[in-house]
């Protein structure tokens, strides 16, 4: 079975737009690179030969995996059947009282420190298909259970 990568329109023309730039730049100038060092002369002790080699294999292995997620993503748009709340920023309060916005996002688009959160981290999990009012229970992996308390969802 293939994996769905599950992105938001915004994760898919920044994954879209990275290829485009390995495909008509980084790809350029690895080939550049390679000639250059071809032209030293001798190969096997060539240590600029080896590193653009290396590089080269890093960028075609990048868009390798490119592909294949643009190939195989689902958008989040809010309407999606898979959640009501993918894809919305969602108010919470904590048990302590602090108040934080969240998007709740697939695994490739996550960032804590960005306020995306994946629906499969602990608390992604745990609010993704509640509504607004529900106090919800979160158990974090190797940590202490808390409570939120959703408080809106955009």
């Amino acid at each position: 079975m293939v994996e769905k990568h599950h992105l938001t329109l915004a994760g898919l023309d920044k994954l879209k737009m990275e290829l485009d730039d390995l495909k008509s730049k980084e790809r350029e100038r690895v080939i550049e690179s390679l000639k250059e060092a071809r032209s030293q002369g001798d190969l096997s002790e060539n240590a600029d030969y080896d590193a653009a080699r290396d590089e080269q294999a890093r960028i075609e292995a990048r868009i390798k995996e490119l592909e294949n997620i643009i190939k195989n993503s689902v958008i989040i748009d809010g309407n999606n059947s898979f959640s009501s709340n993918l894809g919305k920023k969602i108010t919470l309060e904590f048990d302590d009282g602090t108040v934080d916005e969240f998007v709740l996002v697939g695994t490739l688009e996550a960032d804590p420190l960005s306020g995306k959160i994946s629906y499969e981290s602990p608390l992604g999990s745990a609010i993704l298909h509640h509504k607004v009012g529900d106090k919800v229970l979160v158990k974090p992996d190797g940590g202490d259970e808390f409570y939120v308390i959703i408080k809106d969802i955009k």
